[in-house]
């Protein structure tokens, strides 16, 4: 998408939100940002942390007239998105967040079946109420905010980022709480990337999607307390990288104008294979239709999404549309 053009992401004097950004890969993303010129809101449950990421990126601003705010919220409680972005606007002088990064999330890794049913559909229920809910809420609540008729025209695009991980491309057994979370993530990402397009013409908003793989953050020291040792195995060869790397290298990439974000060779080589970790019914037919399906969908594509756009630009705003709910 960023192919032979310029930055896809400048940051410099633009207002960022990012949730998870205590610790970890989140924290890491806001200074880096703060470091590139841009005014940053960070989310999440501990005000303690909050407030040390604060002086943390402050610190590394590019300049002294950069502004900085915490908002403490926990993701995973019903709603909780409207008084965040609400509180966000407030301090930001009721001018729009430009970027809404969402990064808050956690592993339960566990043998499933091994379980009771309390403990395994407990984590599995815990999980999707933070990773996906978490996202999707914070999601619905800053389109809603972008995409209103009062928010535009406007012709830079507004951007929002989903944070999911490289077993939402290729599962590996002992995350059975978590890889669920992550691939209906990414369904959600690649259908917003569709809807977005009826609102191009006066609203736009682009939508991008992070598989980071292993980080050497708190997170991962909390799962590894009860992963599986038959997924330590499988993922022993996997590249680890530090909560800095992994931002650094997702920033980049945004800023190149990827819409799949991976980290790492082995997550494109992920992001490569179209069918993903699911068994073929026939090995040959399955491996010849996905070679074939990877050069027409960029055709398939390109027809959709004008026709997408093509309805949009004759029905106008969808804020117009007869209401069927």
């Amino acid at each position: 998408m960023g192919l032979f053009s310029g930055n896809q992401m400048p940051v410099d004097g633009k207002t960022v939100l990012i949730t998870g950004a205590s610790e970890g890969m989140g924290r890491s993303a806001a200074r880096l940002l703060a470091a590139q010129g841009a005014n940053v809101i960070v989310v999440a449950r501990n005000e303690a942390r909050l407030v040390e990421t604060v002086a943390e990126i402050k610190a590394a601003a590019k300049s002294s007239s950069q502004r900085f705010h915490y908002v403490p919220a926990d993701v995973s409680v019903p709603n909780y998105a409207q008084a965040v972005i609400e509180n966000a606007l407030a301090w930001n002088g009721g001018k729009p967040i430009d970027i809404v990064w969402c990064v808050a999330g956690m592993s339960t890794p566990m043998l499933w079946v091994e379980e009771t049913n309390d403990v395994a559909v407990g984590a599995s229920r815990r999980n999707m109420d933070v990773n996906y809910w978490g996202a999707a809420e914070m999601a619905h609540t800053i389109l809603r905010e972008w995409l209103r008729p009062e928010a535009g025209p406007y012709k830079e695009p507004r951007h929002l980022i989903f944070t999911a991980s490289v077993v939402a491309l290729f599962p590996v057994a002992g995350y059975a709480p978590y890889t669920p979370t992550k691939w209906a993530l990414r369904g959600l990402a690649d259908t917003l990337t569709q809807e977005v397009l009826l609102y191009e013409k006066t609203n736009p908003v682009r939508v991008s999607m992070v598989f980071p793989g292993t980080i050497l953050s708190p997170g991962f020291e909390r799962e590894t307390k009860t992963k599986p040792d038959v997924t330590i195995y499988l993922e022993k060869d996997d590249p680890q990288f530090t909560p800095d790397e992994v931002a650094s290298k997702a920033i980049k990439s945004l800023q190149r104008g990827d819409h799949y974000v991976t980290v790492s060779t082995l997550g494109d080589v992920m992001r490569w294979s179209v069918l993903g970790g699911a068994p073929r019914n026939n090995w040959i037919l399955d491996t010849l239709g996905a070679y074939l399906m990877s050069f027409l969908m960029f055709f398939i594509l390109w027809w959709f999404h004008g026709e997408i756009k093509t309805w949009g630009k004759k029905h106008g705003h969808p804020s117009t549309y007869k209401r069927k709910l």
